[in-house]
């Protein structure tokens, strides 16, 4: 039987968390925000820079792995496709041996475009820290540390969706 403390114990664990989570979500949002205005202003649409960070995470892949991995359709996917190799940010080939298959993969602009954002996000990370005195970066060192060790072993847990998710997406299930 569960005693009256531990669950005690337990709601006030859910609460903690609840507040972590929430508080993660709200950093994270704004900090993409930050991020995410420059290429906004240059005419990068989200939906233009998420093909972008998928082709940087999972290397070059077919129209339709793109578009399962958007949860587009084939046709909308050749349209964001279409908008983002106007800006000469990706390539299309076709597979010599079947020429059904399109690949689509980063150019070096659309790489040079990711490593501009990832330099303006990490300035911004900087100004935001250094508003922390030592103690405090020292306990944002210590709870990040924890936490990548966390997702880590989340993700490699057979038994977890992160797991699945990671491997569906480089087509090992």
């Amino acid at each position: 039987m569960v005693s009256t403390r531990s669950a005690s114990r337990a709601a006030q664990a859910n609460l903690v968390t609840a507040a972590i989570i929430a508080d993660f979500r709200a950093s994270m949002g704004e900090l993409k925000c930050m991020g995410s205005e420059r290429m906004v202003r240059q005419g990068i649409s989200m939906s233009q820079l998420h093909v972008l960070h998928l082709l940087e995470h999972h290397g070059d892949m077919t129209m339709s792995q793109l578009a399962e991995m958007l949860d587009v359709s084939d046709s909308n996917a050749t349209g964001l496709v279409d908008r983002v190799e106007e800006r000469g940010f990706v390539e299309r080939t076709r597979v010599p041996t079947d020429r059904r298959i399109v690949m689509v993969q980063l150019t070096s602009a659309g790489r040079q475009t990711l490593s501009d954002l990832e330099d303006l996000r990490e300035q911004v990370l900087r100004r935001v820290l250094d508003q922390l005195d030592a103690r405090q970066l020292a306990g944002v060192a210590e709870a990040m540390a924890d936490l990548r060790a966390a997702v880590v072993a989340t993700a490699l847990d057979p038994e977890s969706d992160a797991h699945h998710h990671s491997h569906v997406a480089q087509g090992r299930v």
